[in-house]
């Protein structure tokens, strides 16, 4: 099957290197990138962009669920994968058998798992290709999730006695420990104020676990705003998204800092079918469009189960032939249809960008920039973040890397 045949995402493997550079200068040279990996890379492809940052040196990788990790190992992913979710008690042999890291979502969860790596006596003959240089421990490894305020998952961080206890526990090995920035993404005082005492709180739990002679566990709380708004706190790890594949959740976030960060997807798809709509004439589901004069009509094959946002309908836009053109009439689950009346020389088989760049389009002087469709901009249309929009594209699109 030709990978560009239908609907297809291209992967700029040079941008997202770039991406990788610029976050580890804002980092700091003690913090290492822990990329995460969740939701299929936020739609761009698990595996593909795991094996793209483990050859660039990447060795920390965090995901939502245990079988997005398995994915991973099987892929030939070393080093720590961090699951950042629950993983059912019956889920717990997959640990150990793939070398996988565990949050501990609550102390009794912290429990079940110490109780069953001291009932299975730690896990032998871990198949090689899983371990790294600290990988001699047999005993479940874990990260400790400290809730600093976003009420999610997590020990609250006012509750040192139970944080501390797992450090105590037989059959799990504590490698780590961190916690969730909900407002770092904010600007306003109030965000601010509040995203400095969740950092405040995590450095408490901490500095006490040094004060009891607890050492040797990694740290980590800030995600890609966290990176972006505040690089000046120290950490062992940091767990860019967004920004790691270029993009901000919201065409109108701002930040502190000044990154040159470069988006790593493109989403295209092709033509179908090219025909004429009359005056009066409707198309698509609905009748929802009706033509007030002669149109000429692209049918594209792509469609909300590619992952466009239905909601799109009437008011999203494309390029094709380098000419920004409106979706008309309802998106279906296949396909949807491009008015490219505007355009000359439209034909089936003629690429159609929704995200990325089109080269073709200049200014009148055949200078200035192409025309362009950012997830930004897909996503404020559509009503939501690019975080959404980027995570729900499809499974049946081909990634390419380009």
């Amino acid at each position: 099957m030709h990978d560009t045949g239908r609907a297809w995402i291209e992967i700029d493997k040079g941008n997202l290197i770039h991406n990788v550079k610029e976050l580890q200068r804002l980092s700091g040279a003690g913090c290492a990138l822990m990329p995460a990996v969740k939701a299929n890379a936020y739609g761009h492809g698990d595996v593909l962009i795991s094996r793209i940052l483990q050859e660039a040196g990447i060795s920390n990788f965090c995901t939502a669920s245990v079988d997005e990790a398995i994915r991973l190992r099987k892929a030939g992913i070393s080093g720590q994968i961090l699951i950042l979710g629950y993983t059912d008690p019956d889920g717990f042999s997959e640990l150990g058998k793939y070398r996988l890291t565990q949050t501990v979502v609550d102390l009794n969860y912290a429990r079940r798992l110490s109780e069953y790596g001291s009932r299975t006596k730690g896990f032998k003959g871990w198949p090689e290709a899983y371990r790294d240089d600290k990988a001699e421990d047999s005993r479940i490894m874990t990260h400790v999730g400290v809730d600093t305020g976003m009420h999610r998952l997590g020990i609250s961080y006012s509750r040192q006695d139970q944080i501390e206890e797992n450090w105590r526990m037989p059959g799990v090995s504590v490698a780590g420990i961190f916690s969730h920035l909900c407002v770092s993404d904010g600007l306003t005082d109030r965000e601010e104020k509040y995203t400095r005492e969740q950092i405040r709180r995590f450095y408490i739990v901490t500095e006490r676990l040094h004060q009891k002679g607890i050492h040797g566990f990694q740290t980590h709380i800030q995600g890609s705003y966290g990176l972006l708004n505040y690089p000046e706190y120290a950490f062992d790890l940091a767990r860019p998204g967004i920004a790691l594949y270029g993009c901000l959740s919201s065409a109108a976030d701002q930040v502190r800092t000044t990154p040159d960060l470069r988006p790593v997807l493109s989403l295209k798809a092709r033509a179908a079918s090219v025909k004429e709509l009359g005056a009066g004439e409707s198309a698509g589901y609905g009748l929802d469009y009706t033509a007030d004069s002669p149109r000429k009509i692209a049918i594209v094959s792509i469609g909300y189960a590619d992952g466009i946002p239905r909601s799109l309908s009437n008011r999203g836009h494309a390029l094709i032939r380098g000419k920004r053109v409106p979706v008309i009439g309802r998106i279906c689950m296949d396909q949807l249809t491009l008015d490219v009346t505007d355009v000359p020389g439209v034909l089936a088989g003629d690429e159609v960008v929704f995200i990325g760049r089109s080269p073709e389009e200049r200014d009148a002087d055949g200078k200035g920039p192409a025309a362009v469709i950012t997830a930004e901009e897909m996503a404020e249309a559509a009503g939501t973040i690019t975080n959404e929009i980027l995570s729900r594209l499809g499974e049946r699109l081909t990634r390419i890397a380009a």
